[in-house]
This record gives structure tokens, sequence and C-alpha cells, in this order.
């Protein structure tokens, strides 16, 4: 089972927020992690932050390219990206770079986006529903004739572009790894199956009754497309108790295989500290 950690918070007290976030990132690609992502967001939205005037937030691919420098081998990606923040060809074009100037680390996660809160804030636009999911489908289009190098003229719903050029292509082949947030039955698990290379579930304290009717729904789709159901990295996300060992993390984990998990990516109530990347690491050594 693959392990990896999502920053969602950002506040540190000792030092500076970017030397604190390099050596996180530092300790998980030493520990062998596979991938590290980071939210999405302008505003902190962590439900789990420890004070309440913890609201320091990094836009997220800019921060994945500072640590990009900072590692050299483990993955870097969104969990997830609104779809509707920025233009297709401008998003397309950030995990290019990231994945351009990471030698091919770059995980492309993206959804249809659900800040209200957020948006109304600070601008930002997030139409009702079934408009993100048409956006987001148009993005999903737009990035993969992206990444063929297909210059025809794109012609959407929402988005047109007249000559789409993507120079230079992405390292990764056939393309950096999509993951689609969200276990919507009627609008985000099709797109998983038609799109992604990866989804994501939750640990809900259910027995794993959701993810088993989630797989199952997402099995059911491919099948009905006749696409492979093992081409679809299953990702559990899951949060790190405080004080809970690595022995009882990786005990805990190991009970998502028989669910059909291939992938653990960790949170924690926090910001993230050597420490706790530590017991993530010790843990996924006992996953391997």
């Amino acid at each position: 089972m693959k392990t990896s950690i999502s920053v969602t918070n950002f506040s540190w007290r000792d030092g500076t927020m970017a030397e604190r976030l390099g050596e996180i990132a530092e300790a998980a690609d030493a520990g062998g992690l596979d991938a590290l992502w980071v939210a999405d967001h302008v505003l902190q939205t962590d439900p789990y932050g420890a004070r309440p005037h913890e609201t320091e937030m990094l836009e997220s691919w800019t921060t994945l390219g500072y640590l990009a420098a900072r590692t050299s081998r483990i993955r870097l990606g969104t969990l997830v990206s609104a779809a509707t923040f920025r233009p297709p060809a401008l998003l397309v074009k950030a995990v290019t770079t990231l994945d351009v100037i990471s030698g091919g680390r770059a995980l492309f996660g993206i959804g249809a986006g659900y800040q209200a809160d957020e948006a109304t804030a600070m601008g930002l636009p997030l139409p009702p529903l079934p408009e993100r999911f048409d956006r987001l489908e148009e993005t999903l289009q737009i990035a993969l004739r992206l990444w063929t190098g297909d210059t025809r003229p794109y012609r959407g719903k929402h988005y047109a572009l007249d000559a789409p050029v993507c120079s230079p292509l992405p390292v990764s082949r056939p393309h950096p790894p999509i993951l689609i947030g969200g276990t919507g039955e009627k609008r985000t698990l099709p797109l998983v199956a038609r799109y992604a290379d990866a989804c994501n579930v939750f640990d809900i304290p259910d027995g794993g009754e959701t993810t088993r009717r989630k797989l199952a729904v997402l099995r059911g789709l491919c099948e009905g497309i006749g696409r492979p159901y093992e081409e679809i990295e299953k990702i559990m996300a899951t949060r790190l108790q405080p004080g809970e060992s690595a022995a009882a993390f990786a005990d805990r984990c190991a009970a998502f295989t028989p669910l059909g998990i291939d992938h653990v990516v960790v949170l924690t109530t926090g910001p993230w500290t050597p420490e706790t990347v530590d017991t993530v690491a010790q843990a996924a050594r006992r996953l391997t």
C-alpha cells in the first residue's frame, strides 16, 4: 500500500513558514512516502485547526513548485484543485510546469469545487453545481488534448480554445496522473471511470460500508464503458490521530486493503511536524 501526506494547515509558530514547510517535505521525501499533497484554497478551511487564529494559507501550485526544489523523489499534487478557480489552459500549464521542473513528479488532483463561503469572501467563481461539473469535464478534456499535443480547436459549452498548445509537454507519460476528488455517484464517479487515474474515498467509521458501495458503483461504471477497473488507483483519505503510534496507525490502514484500497493519504490535526511525518513513514514501511 502506498502512503502519502496531505498538508492542509500552514500555521507553524516556530520559525518561518517556508522553512518549516520545506522541512516537512524533506522528511516525507527521505522517509520514502509516495506523495505530498496540498489543499488548493486561498483561505484556511481546515476544520481541525488547533487555534482559531490559524488562518495562513499558501497558493497551491506556487507552493508545489517550491517543494519540487526541496525534494528529489516524492510526487507532488493538489488534493484537489477546483476546476472553476482558474481557466483550464492556465491550470494545465501550472500542472505541466510542475511536472517539467520536478522531473515528472506532478499529480493532477481536480474536483468540481464546493467552498461557497470561500468563493463569496474572495470573489472566486463558483457556478451552480451542474455547471461546475460541466466545467470540470471540459477541463479534463482540454488537459488530455493539450498533453497529447492535439492543436485542433476545442469548442465546449463553457470553454473555447482556438489553437491549444502545450509546450513543453509534460515529462510524465502519457501525462501526469489525474485524481478526481469526490464520490458522487451521478456525476463524479462517472467522470472518474472515464478520465481519472485515481479516485479518492474517505475513512468513514461505518465498517467500510460506504467505501465498498462507492467502489462497487465505480466498478460497474468501468464495466459499462469497457475500461479495466484495476487501472484506477483507489485512495483513502484518513487522519493520524494525536498520539497514535506507527504500529497502531499501520494496523488501522492495513484494514483498508480488503476494501480494495491501494493508497492512503494521511491528514493531521494542526500543522505537520517532523515527528508526525516520521510516524507515518514508519507506518508506511510496515505496510509495504
